[in-house]
């Protein structure tokens, strides 16, 4: 009879010290983050302690996909720029994209003006106030809801990006796959359990400074990490394992030819509309092609003669090279001297001057760059 009571007794205080453990470790955590934040957090940025959700949505779809260092300038062209949702909202297309030329992900572009021109007509200029609302804008996902309720409204929201998914494994010892549904889950309720109630703004930029600042993806500063006496991948010599992916990212090799047609002193080009990268950007006449990057094939194939029927191969370009998250693409530009105009409606003929307005890839800006 003993041994039958006291297996479950053992098994029940086993339990609780297991419980009071995991409570003292989130403690530590919290307490000691929120220290760090206040008296050693040197990170400054022009949005830190902004109230105002226009600024808060702007910089966090700014940021999605870009490092602080590079969306910094773009942010404050912004806002100089369009100081408020309604200057926004009234500008041309071709102007805010040329603006944001450059940053990549140019779908962020487009819901940025769709966004601004919802709220500037639909809602009076009012950014909205509730969590689920914000959640209804076109390119806000749960990260930047989250961000935006926080730091403009002060909700109690947390914020689930990286950094926090980084600092919250490593420091919790977590191996589930932060990319499966299982870890997004995890996380994101762990991450909301952590999150200071009463001042989730701080916290949330708290947190998000660390993983940038502190426990970085490589080479963390472990030394002057406040949180390393119970660091579970600094005590298991788990830092470079932790976080998890289950998904190895695939990435694909596209190679265009550009066509620089040339007649007079205009040059032809169009406007990608195509869901496709690029789309709503500017380019010369484009053939993707499977193979190589072979300019004399290219030139004596009949899919050239029957874009260029009559013109002088001006110069053929070196091979230029740009990375997206998911592909390498690759070019060479041909300029062309035309003897007549070009009978293809899909290009447009345009001056010099005309180009300057317009918003190209980065890989044409490179060609471009490099010719001027």
């Amino acid at each position: 009879m003993e041994q039958n009571i006291s297996h479950p007794i053992i098994c029940i205080s086993d339990s609780f010290a297991n419980l009071m453990n995991k409570s003292d470790k989130q403690d530590f955590f919290c307490e000691h983050l929120l220290y760090w934040n206040k008296w050693s957090n040197s990170r400054k940025m022009p949005w830190k302690n902004e109230k105002d959700p226009y600024k808060v949505w702007l910089s966090e779809i700014i940021l999605q996909q870009t490092r602080v260092e590079q969306g910094l300038a773009y942010y404050n062209r912004f806002v100089k720029t369009y100081p408020t949702i309604s200057k926004l909202a009234a500008a041309e297309d071709n102007e805010v994209f040329k603006l944001w030329e450059g940053l990549g992900y140019y779908s962020r572009c487009k819901n940025l003006l769709a966004t601004a021109r919802q709220i500037a007509f639909e809602r009076g200029g009012k950014f909205p106030d509730t969590h689920e609302d914000i959640l209804k804008l076109k390119g806000v996902g749960p990260y930047t809801a989250a961000a935006i309720s926080s730091f403009a409204f002060g909700l109690p929201h947390a914020v689930l990006d990286g950094n926090v998914v980084r600092v919250l494994a490593r420091f919790f010892g977590i191996s589930k796959p932060a990319d499966s549904n299982e870890g997004k889950k995890y996380f994101s309720t762990l991450a909301q359990k952590l999150l200071d109630k009463k001042d989730p703004a701080s916290y949330n930029q708290a947190i998000m400074d660390f993983g940038a600042t502190i426990c970085r993806p490589k080479l963390p500063l472990c030394p002057q990490c406040p949180l390393q006496k119970e660091c579970t991948a600094f005590q298991k010599n788990k830092i470079d394992v932790l976080p998890v992916k289950e998904k190895t990212l695939q990435r694909k090799k596209r190679r265009f030819f550009f066509i620089v047609a040339e007649y007079g002193d205009k040059v032809y080009a169009r406007k990608r509309i195509e869901k496709d990268i690029w789309q709503n950007l500017w380019e010369f006449i484009s053939i993707e092609t499977a193979g190589n990057l072979d300019p004399e094939r290219f030139i004596g194939s009949a899919e050239y003669k029957n874009l260029i029927p009559a013109g002088k191969i001006k110069t053929i370009s070196a091979v230029f090279k740009q990375q997206l998250t998911h592909r390498d693409v690759e070019a060479v530009f041909i300029r062309v001297s035309l003897n007549k105009p070009l009978k293809n409606s899909a290009y447009t003929a345009l001056s010099k001057k005309e180009f300057k307005g317009l918003a190209f890839p980065r890989l044409v800006n490179q060609f471009l760059e490099s010719s001027a």
